[in-house]
């Protein structure tokens, strides 16, 4: 089936042109000769704008972004211009009108309706210098069926274009766009084959005598259809907003336009439908008596909001007889009603599956339900729900909406349009309530937040959010509409924040939730020995690039390792029993992967449920040498290895990095008292300008860490982290790793390749090396970013595939190599994209 769409353009897709094509003579048609249309268009062409707005921010149905739409003025002494509401927004735009002879002027919204799709912008007369125009009338009544029309405005960004029409229809239902986005409801629209595209929204559709008689609003794509909105609200709303400009006579204030509402979808369906739902034969004759000749059908109840006036009281399926005694039968006159009794008590009557049923409901001020302030924190905004929203999500109005996630809620995995329901374990149910509990919240702190997701209304999720510890952003600011000037006034939201940084201790509970992404305990911590000091820093590890909040496996060669020193204790070769355990491969030996980031999918290999390549191997150390030397290996390392989940702020997205979110497996190489160092390679910690997560393979915990050193041409980084933030028995069982520097890999040296699965299990697997100064080479990407140049790898008999990482050690666990990875762009026909080679690095260039 078609598409509807809203006829606003992308400001990527807009093309200007200023000249319109003069109609030629021809024959009159019907009683309207070529002559009246000319003499209408040239009253006409000059007082229509085109419109190029920028909206800020997101907020309530609509994105933040940049668009071209049309607008027309509708009173030229008091400067006010009459567009759609989904091109003035209900959030914060910055919007400009260009006239036909290319004066620019700003201008400023005035009134955008809760419900249907208009809206008012005000400018300023006198900056019109050097264009002579007038207004146009408007003339709501003037409609009829097979009424020849023409639509003029910045059809497909072309400035001026002039389509022609015949009105077909008066009684469409409203144009649905979009299950989570703007919807006009409650009313109807006419209907014509004028053909109109992006760019035209807002434009006036115009009778011969140079009259708007509707406002153009949306169109089928697959069709020619049009979509225009009736006049008879906007005039109401004009009269209002004209009487306040000349109340105000200084400037503008706000405009007073009542609005009804009891929080419930009508749509109109025919007698025979009616029927069908109940109405009686009486019934149906006294309506059809009452109603004006050419009714065609009846009001019937759609939906109600829960919470509202109308829940519990009116159903889906209820036909609406009368209101207040008189019968009702149009949503004109329904509506009228409703805006003359704001506040008052509301007499329905109603025929539920063939019985009368009468309901007393309050009037709701509909502006009360429409959100006119938000809270920017960390780069997210959270407002009430609107009724908008609330009619499209079936929730209840006022709940704290998700409007943009931001940094500190994406990265928990909160997802756009939310409902909060929960955060620090306290009830929230309006933004207040948000912003007390973010009040009493540290840096650093990570807190469980509850929600839910219209996609699944009926089951409440749960994420860890983490409050900003390195103030990427500004303070959260509350931002309130001033609809005298069309600006949003800032204020800080928190009058004086915390600035105490919490504890940095995190010990979970629970296995590893990958909702979530946080990794916890699943037995207690294991060894009582006094962690190690190591040497400093000598290589890298491999790392697992993710995009979002899922990681994603990526693609590349394995051609290498690398060296390091020291020696196990022969307490260490002591306590290591034999023992049968199943080793988890991240990937087999002839197993291939890449998964596009975009799309997620992966050719060849399998996936399994923690986003990792897994096969399995059976390692009796009764079997033979290699299971001994594998399980010795693994033991000894283990302790030595760290999960590092990096995300980067959007705001920061610096030096050619392609991906805010990564995971990576680093090595220990010093562990003191005061101080950890961690090793990393530079494809999961790209900038300094990150915020740093190390899950411990020795300990179920999880800290921060802080990047102090980026390497500018190997591929290496350097994190630090507390170890007091472990606890005494955390920094007992945490290890720095023991070097094994000398003697160099050679050519038939068998090594094992110890790594870290995404649940913190170590895994280990056998090779040989084949080439140990395999020249590296990583092409340059479209986007300057880092590449690593004069660098030799380690080149093994196996290949690993491209998630399996970690050190190769001899069979005592000394590391001689770190398994490191490298991004690539990859080129695929039109496409492009970014993959991870995984990779090593010789010894000396780490030194």
């Amino acid at each position: 089936m078609a598409t509807e769409s809203v006829a606003a353009l992308p400001l990527s897709k807009a093309v200007l042109s200023m000249e319109i094509d003069p109609p030629g003579n021809g024959a009159v048609l019907g009683n309207v000769a070529p002559e009246d249309w000319r003499n209408a268009l040239n009253k006409v062409v000059p007082a229509v704008v085109v419109l190029r707005t920028t909206a800020t921010r997101a907020f309530d149905t609509e994105a933040a972004g940049a668009s071209y739409a049309t607008g027309f003025v509708v009173d030229k002494s008091r400067g006010i211009l009459l567009t759609n509401r989904h091109v003035v927004r209900p959030g914060p735009i910055v919007a400009e009108a260009m006239f036909l002879n290319r004066e620019e002027i700003p201008v400023y919204p005035v009134y955008r309706d809760p419900v249907h799709d208009f809206g008012f912008l005000q400018f300023d007369p006198g900056a019109v210098q050097f264009m002579e125009y007038e207004e146009i009338p408007l003339a709501p009544e003037a409609a009829t069926v097979g009424l020849e029309i023409r639509v003029v405005g910045n059809d497909s960004g072309e400035k001026v274009s002039i389509l022609a029409g015949t009105l077909a229809r008066l009684d469409r239902d409203a144009p649905h766009y979009k299950k989570d986005g703007y919807n006009d409801f409650n009313t109807f629209y006419m209907q014509a084959a004028s053909g109109t595209k992006g760019g035209s929204s807002g434009s006036p559709v115009i009778d011969c005598k140079g009259r708007a008689v509707a406002l153009n609003a949306g169109s089928k794509s697959a069709s020619a259809s049009a979509f225009f909105l009736p006049l008879e609200r906007v005039v109401r709303a004009l009269k209002s907003l004209q009487q306040t400009k000349d109340e105000s006579k200084v400037g503008w204030r706000p405009a007073s336009i009542p609005r009804g509402t009891l929080q419930m979808t009508y749509v109109h369906k025919g007698y025979d439908e009616t029927r069908r739902l109940g109405l009686k034969r009486d019934t149906e004759q006294t309506v059809r008596e009452a109603s004006p000749a050419g009714e065609t059908g009846m009001l019937v109840v759609d939906s109600v909001v829960p919470g509202g006036p109308a829940h519990k009281q009116l159903e889906p399926g209820d036909v609406l007889v009368r209101v207040n005694g008189e019968v009702v039968t149009q949503f004109l006159k329904l509506e009228t009603l409703l805006d003359d009794n704001v506040g008052k008590d509301f007499e329905l009557e109603v025929e539920r599956g063939g019985l009368t049923v009468n309901v007393t409901l309050k009037v709701q001020d509909l502006h009360s339900i429409t959100p006119s302030h938000f809270l920017e924190v960390s780069g997210g905004v959270l407002h009430a729900l609107s009724y908008q929203q609330a009619r499209n999500f079936r929730f209840t109005c006022g709940l704290v909406y998700v409007a943009e996630p931001g940094y500190m809620l994406s990265r928990a995995g909160v997802p756009k349009h939310a409902i909060i329901k929960k955060m620090a374990g306290e009830e929230i149910l309006k933004l207040e309530n948000f912003i007390a509990v973010y009040a009493k919240l540290a840096r650093g702190a990570r807190v469980p937040l509850e929600f839910q997701s219209y996609a699944d209304r009926h089951r409440s999720k749960s994420v860890l959010v983490t409050i900003d510890r390195h103030e990427w952003y500004a303070p959260p600011l509350i931002y309130t509409r001033n609809d005298a000037t069309g600006l949003w006034h800032s204020k800080p939201a928190i009058p004086c924040p915390s600035i105490s940084p919490a504890s940095p201790n995190i010990p979970l509970d629970a296995p590893y939730d990958e909702k979530t992404e946080t990794i916890e305990p699943t037995s207690s911590p294991v060894g009582e020995a006094g962690a190690a000091d190591g040497d400093v820093l000598r290589a890298s590890v491999a790392s697992k690039e993710s995009g979002g909040t899922s990681p994603t496996l990526q693609g590349g060669e394995v051609v290498g390792a690398v060296a390091l020193d020291g020696q196990p204790t022969e307490a260490d070769i002591g306590r290591v029993e034999p023992k049968r355990r199943r080793v988890q491969e991240l990937v087999g030996d002839d197993a291939t992967t890449i998964t596009d980031n975009a799309s997620g999918r992966v050719e060849g290999g399998t996936l399994s449920a923690r986003g990792t390549v897994e096969s399995t191997q059976t390692v009796d150390e009764r079997g033979g040498a290699h299971g001994s030397s594998a399980s010795l290996a693994e033991h000894v390392i283990e302790p030595t290895l760290v999960m590092i989940e990096v995300h980067i702020p959007p705001s920061a997205m610096l030096d050619g990095v392609h991906s805010q979110h990564f995971f990576g497996t680093g090595l220990i190489v010093h562990h003191s008292q005061d101080l950890g160092l961690v090793v990393v390679d530079k494809n999961t910690v790209a900038i300094s300008v990150s915020d740093v997560m190390l899950a411990f393979a020795a300990y179920p915990m999880e800290i921060p860490a802080e990047v102090v050193f980026l390497h500018p041409v190997h591929n290496f980084a350097i994190v630090a982290y507390d170890p007091s933030a472990l606890g005494p028995a955390g920094a007992a069982a945490v290890k720095a790793a023991v070097l094994l520097p000398e003697p160099a890999l050679r050519r038939g040296d068998s090594v094992y390749l110890v790594g870290l699965s995404r649940s913190l299990q170590a895994t280990s697997r056998k090779s040989v090396v084949t080439n140990p100064g395999a020249a590296l080479n990583v092409g340059a990407a479209d986007c300057p970013r880092y590449r690593a140049m004069n660098m030799e790898v380690i080149e093994l008999d196996t290949d690993f595939g491209h998630a399996f990482s970690g050190v190769l050690a001899d069979e005592l666990g000394r590391v001689q190599a770190l398994w490191g990875s490298f991004s690539t762009q990859v080129r695929r026909s039109s496409s492009k994209r970014s993959k991870s080679s995984v990779l090593s690095l010789s010894f000396p260039s780490l030194g």
